[in-house]
């Protein structure tokens, strides 16, 4: 019997002067799913379709405005939506938990870590004072948090993305839910932090009897944990299947489209498929099917009515009349190995690079120590070549990279571009060689100007730069259109567009002034698998068209399998190991490589046969004594508590610093 039973819930907001004439939005638009005690079902699609709204109406948690327009949302037998608010708060937090997607925006920054526990405690258990707190220690410790009695009187800021996101997970515990719904619990963590969160809730699933509602748009968490799939789509389930089925042949044109667009090695050296569009606002009447204006194999049924849902085989079902939902995908020319340069001087040389940020306190403020961010770090970037720096966050990949473009100044070492050290020169000796190296940075809404114009924004540069060399709006308009956006869209603000548009702009603001050398920093992080696919095939034939040299900030191994020619692997301000991909991704020969390509999660379901990397990585104020990474490494032996190792070559061009290797 199902534990959760969802039928035809609609969710409705109404919306004044809408474009489109319906007057209402209509985010969740009729959606019906099971759950059973135990089982994992997961709500896959992009963003926009509707999968957190969802969660939201199911907690009775949304949005000033937004109500329940229809539909019955039944629990253990009890109607919810029928429940008054004093009784649906027994419910609420207790036999029906919730992780929400950010939990840097969810915890409550004034309490402590064991504060909000503690009153998740009192208010659906009989543990009150030391008891309360005694659990708290227990659940803290339940969910992998090293110290746990330390890290109740800590504060969520004082926590890393990772321990944050397992503090989420602890509160929803502390009311032993019968239901936890995970809203992107591990979008934009670690692949290493991914798969202790995805571990920690797959054994509270099957010890106690947990059933869970996991919402991602990530195909190989999807693979790692779900049971059974409901592929959503502009508010509407598309596709239903057990997850052997699912993976073996989706059947929805739409669901066969998110599967093309995975990057991987099987696809370098060719261009990803891509959905075309994006989801449909969410105020949008249809006629026929909703998938119409993306997919490439509807036909005239498909526009004049609305799909029914047809079975198949082995308890799948689809929302689709065409037979057969396999697009006819070509794949085109793309980056990989047609990006090569043949010039074997280097564009971009850093040798032994280091920055230590000082820790200063007293009066004076005298340092009494340093963060060693990066510590030491040598690596050559070939022109029209990709080098990959990956590693987990916190071990100063993103530091590099800004030191290498002098946005920190590094404390010691060498950079060089284009065979010119520009360490050492001022401020005012750098700005002519700006134009020469950009970044694309991490989240790009933050890095946008809201109250500038989008032409406004990228023609910044070139005015600043002297790099305009003609009409400004003209050549705003040409990049626009390289980037895959229309030239009328510079009239518009950061906030009117979506998060893959977003990056866009970014990466056109960067190449407005020419660069040879772009420094992307997660350019991919928590965008959709169809948005990711339209980044990496854009960066990958602006590499090929301008001979860009990039350096690719990321910990997605899959975006570093099909974009990426070298390797470098960073851990604590060092780069452990280097070398070509098909070396480093295939031979990896450092543990700390191992454990990183064992923890990713594969779209087949297998997990590697690696050693599960325990623990959370050192502070960088306080390095461990000989290899940096002897506390985690299940091969340390005495020599390695006791000395850093030295560079070790493996092949033509592997490196790595290991004594085990």
């Amino acid at each position: 019997m199902s534990l959760l039973q969802v039928r035809d819930l609609a969710i409705h907001i109404p919306q004044s002067g809408s474009l489109r004439g319906s007057g209402v939005v209509r985010p969740v638009d009729g959606i019906s799913f099971d759950i059973a005690a135990g089982e994992c079902y997961a709500l896959l699609g992009e963003s926009g379709c509707g999968k957190s709204m969802t969660a939201l109406g199911l907690m009775r948690l949304l949005p000033p405005g937004a109500r329940a327009a229809d539909g019955t949302v039944s629990f253990a037998g009890r109607e919810l939506l029928a429940l008054p608010e004093a009784s649906m708060r027994e419910y609420r937090g207790g036999q029906l938990g919730m992780i929400f997607q950010e939990p840097a925006t969810s915890l409550n920054p004034v309490l402590s870590v064991g504060r909000q526990i503690v009153e998740a405690l009192e208010l659906h258990s009989a543990l009150r004072g030391e008891q309360a707190r005694e659990r708290a220690e227990q659940l803290l410790d339940q969910v992998g948090i090293p110290d746990a009695k330390r890290r109740l009187d800590e504060f969520p800021f004082q926590l890393s993305g990772g321990l944050r996101q397992r503090v989420m997970i602890a509160i929803a515990l502390a009311g032993a839910p019968r239901l936890l719904i995970a809203d992107e619990p591990t979008t934009a963590l670690d692949v290493t932090i991914q798969a202790q969160v995805l571990d920690l809730l797959d054994e509270l699933r099957r010890t106690q009897d947990m059933a869970l509602l996991l919402i991602t748009h990530d195909l190989g968490v999807v693979a790692r944990m779900a049971d059974r799939i409901g592929v959503m789509y502009a508010g509407q389930l598309v596709e239903e299947a057990p997850r052997a089925a699912f993976f073996a042949r989706p059947a929805h044109p739409y669901s066969v489209r998110l599967f093309a667009a995975l990057p991987d090695a099987e696809r370098r050296g060719g261009a990803l498929a891509t959905i075309p569009g994006s989801v449909p606002p969410a105020d949008t009447l249809y006629a026929g099917c909703r998938f119409v204006e993306r997919c490439g194999e509807a036909t005239e049924q498909c526009r004049t009515a609305p799909p029914p849902w047809r079975e198949l085989a082995d308890g799948q079902r689809v929302r689709c009349v065409l037979a057969d939902a396999a697009p006819a995908v070509a794949a085109g020319v793309g980056a990989g190995d047609t990006a090569i340069c043949g010039a074997d001087k280097p564009l971009l040389a850093v040798e032994d690079l280091k920055v230590h940020f000082p820790i200063r306190r007293g009066i004076l403020q005298r340092a009494v120590g340093a963060v060693r961010a990066v510590d030491g770090v040598s690596l050559q970037l070939m022109p029209g070549r990709t080098l990959a720096l990956v590693g987990e966050s916190g071990c100063g990949k993103t530091t590099a990279g800004k030191a290498m473009l002098q946005l920190i100044r590094p404390t010691a070492g060498r950079v060089q571009l284009d065979g010119l050290e520009i360490s050492t020169r001022s401020a005012a000796e750098l700005r002519p060689l700006r134009a020469k190296m950009q970044m694309v940075f991490q989240d790009p809404f933050a890095s946008l100007n809201p109250r500038l114009r989008v032409g406004e924004i990228i023609a910044e540069g070139m005015r600043a730069l002297g790099t305009v060399g003609g009409d400004t709006s003209r050549r705003v308009a040409e990049l626009l259109e390289k980037v895959g956006l229309r030239a009328e869209m510079a009239n518009r603000y950061p906030h009117e567009f979506s998060g893959g548009q977003r990056q866009r702009i970014a990466i056109a603001r960067a190449l407005a002034v020419k660069p040879k050398v772009l420094i992307c920093d997660e350019p991919t992080s928590a965008l959709d698998v169809s948005v990711q696919a339209q980044i990496l095939n854009l960066l990958a034939d602006l590499q090929r068209e301008l001979q860009l040299a990039y350096l690719f900030i990321t910990h997605n191994i899959a975006v570093v399998d099909y974009l990426a020619r070298d390797v470098a692997v960073m851990y604590l301000g060092r780069v452990v190991e280097y070398g070509s991909a098909e070396e480093v991704l295939r031979s990896p020969r450092h543990p700390y490589t191992q454990a990183l390509l064992a923890a990713v999660p594969r779209v087949d379901g297998v997990r590697g046969d690696a050693a599960k990397l325990a623990g959370d990585m050192p502070s960088p104020a306080n390095p461990p004594a000989g290899c940096h990474f002897h506390p985690r490494c299940p091969l340390a032996g005495a020599e390695c508590k006791r000395d850093y190792p030295g560079e070790t070559r493996v092949g033509a061009t592997q490196m790595v610093r290991c004594f085990k290797v």
